[in-house]
């Protein structure tokens, strides 16, 4: 933990009563003068502090900020969110975090935006990611797994944010296979997985997140507001991010450190007890073509099973999947 993380957690254990600068120095073993100096830092960052003469400091309140020190600051997560690269603009966190996990970066390392000018869905899709409104964040994992398991891990991190929004907020989200999660219909999250494999075995996966948090609904692009929401517009309020990010890494890694102990199967039940594709006549779309059928469900490494109107029963490993009316 840094200095600053050090001290944005005594300001915030002292809650009402004020610390003096004496006393933090003191503890984080630094000079006065280094103390002001963070503490004028993080003012100009939006965080508001009261200062009395021979009381001390006392914070008030935080900006809405993704930064590192808010997100680990309080965190229950014990590997997920531990190392955090946050930059308030950058072209790609999936980008980034491919960089990182090349040059030997540990499993769960966060790279995390304030705003993202490039970021990308399924199938080289633009995603629309505004400064200080939404969540784009790509998560580095290094999981034991043959190729053909690796799609169970969208699955998986669909469900924690799923999980989450429904604790957090309490409201009804859903999952449309394979990587959106929907709020009435309408799409508040995209999920990105990408690898990097040998032949026999997986180097590194990341997952990659992109969360319509507080955009508002004219704020969407043209041919987006028709289909796109936020959690902000179906609560009615403006939601802090940072609870919510730490929310879905506790839920990342409970979920992930089930999948390691206990293989697919508990995931996958919770998987379909939050999926609305499963049980309706879908249209699917590939770069093969075109088909339509029953969504019976999905197998044991992800893969959504369609049973055609001859009867017969395909897999469907990558699609476009439209729910029919």
């Amino acid at each position: 933990m840094n200095i600053r993380e050090q001290l944005l957690t005594l300001l915030k254990e002292s809650g009402e009563s004020f610390i003096s600068g004496e006393e933090m120095s003191r503890r984080l073993g630094v000079s006065r003068t280094a103390i002001w100096k963070h503490i004028e830092e993080l003012r100009q960052e939006g965080y508001i502090f009261e200062a009395v003469r021979r009381s001390g400091y006392r914070l008030l309140s935080s900006p809405d900020i993704t930064s590192a020190e808010e997100i680990k600051l309080g965190l229950q997560a014990s590997v997920f969110g531990q190392h955090i690269h946050y930059y308030s603009t950058i072209d790609s966190t999936q980008n980034k975090c491919q960089e990182l996990a090349k040059a030997g970066a540990p499993e769960g390392t966060l790279v995390i935006a304030d705003e993202q000018a490039g970021g990308k869905g399924r199938l080289g899709r633009v995603w629309h990611a505004p400064a200080g409104k939404n969540i784009s964040m790509s998560l580095l994992i290094r999981p034991q797994l043959e190729l053909d398991q690796c799609p169970q891990i969208t699955l998986l991190a669909a469900v924690a944010i799923v999980e989450t929004i429904k604790e957090l907020y309490s409201i009804n989200a859903a999952i449309k296979w394979p990587n959106d999660v929907l709020i009435h219909g309408k799409k508040v999250c995209g999920i990105l997985t990408e690898l990097n494999a040998e032949a026999d075995h997986v180097n590194w996966l990341i997952i990659g997140m992109g969360i319509n948090v507080n955009t508002e609904q004219h704020e969407f692009p043209p041919g987006v507001s028709e289909i796109a929401t936020s959690i902000a517009i179906q609560k009615g309020e403006k939601v802090r991010r940072v609870p919510f990010i730490q929310g879905v890494l506790q839920k990342l890694e409970e979920l992930y450190q089930l999948y390691v102990n206990e293989g697919f199967t508990p995931v996958r039940k919770r998987w379909e007890a939050n999926a609305i594709t499963i049980g309706k006549r879908v249209i699917i779309r590939t770069l093969q073509g075109q088909l339509e059928g029953l969504a019976e469900g999905i197998d044991d490494t992800g893969v959504l099973l369609v049973r055609k109107n001859d009867g017969t029963v395909q897999k469907v490993y990558s699609a476009d999947v439209e729910i029919q009316a």
